[in-house]
């Protein structure tokens, strides 16, 4: 089974082909530039250095959030764009999922996937690693870091903290001996994400492009504002 994962729910964004548990290549990149501008791009010089073409593929993942809503939507776009014109079933992955993926290798540790999500909240959720295998403890979920920290307190040194917003909470956390995981393991890839789309594709979870949509968890800032003015002028 061959995979193509797409992530741009943050800063970075990456491309991904997985076939049958096997990572061919990735490419990533962390830029100025737009995702609009880089998605694409990387798509393709990654299908031609494959030797691959969007024909050869039997599904297409991506991180569908939270994250930044820009860019989960563009990478949404991107993915419902080629399965469209190649009629590829497509499946979402929680980006907090895709972040934790990348700390498997903590055997007995307590994951927690956290981006920054503004306005003193963090996006996050809890994983434990058992056996090298990720089991949730939380969903996704927006918090404010206190009630994160809160939550989390009674993990102690077991706490190992993933995401752009691992930094952010590792400045309080680490108070109680909450680890910050190394740059490399820190951040989503799209090779996670394309390894955790091809569990759920054969668990029978792959859906059409019609289907596939974008999971904020917070309304956006622009509704968030207009309801704010709705409220003040009520």
């Amino acid at each position: 089974m061959l995979i193509l994962g797409i992530d741009s729910s943050a800063g970075p964004a990456s491309a991904a082909l997985v076939e049958d548990g096997c990572l061919l290549g990735e490419f990533y990149i962390h830029t100025k530039q737009t995702h609009s501008q880089t998605l694409l791009p990387m798509v393709q010089q990654l299908l031609a250095s494959a030797g691959r073409s969007c024909g050869d593929l039997d599904a297409l993942a991506v991180s569908h959030g939270p994250g930044s809503f820009t860019g989960v939507r563009i990478g949404i776009s991107c993915v419902k764009g080629i399965s469209f014109s190649n009629d590829i079933p497509c499946v979402g992955i929680s980006t907090l999922e895709a972040i934790a993926y990348g700390g498997l290798a903590a055997e007995g540790s307590v994951l927690c996937a956290a981006m920054d999500a503004r306005c003193s909240q963090v996006y996050n959720a809890l994983f434990q690693v058992e056996h090298g295998v990720l089991r949730r403890l939380t969903e996704d979920r927006a918090l404010s870091i206190a009630e994160l920290e809160t939550q989390c307190r009674s993990y102690g040194e077991r706490l190992l903290l993933l995401g752009d917003g691992a930094a952010l909470c590792h400045k309080t956390f680490s108070k109680w001996g909450a680890r910050l995981a190394p740059e490399n393991m820190r951040f989503q890839h799209a090779a996670s994400v394309a390894l955790l789309g091809e569990r759920s594709v054969r668990e029978g979870q792959a859906v059409p492009a019609a289907v596939l949509a974008p999971v904020y968890l917070r309304l956006p800032q622009a509704e968030r504002e207009m309801k704010k003015r709705l409220r003040q002028k009520a």
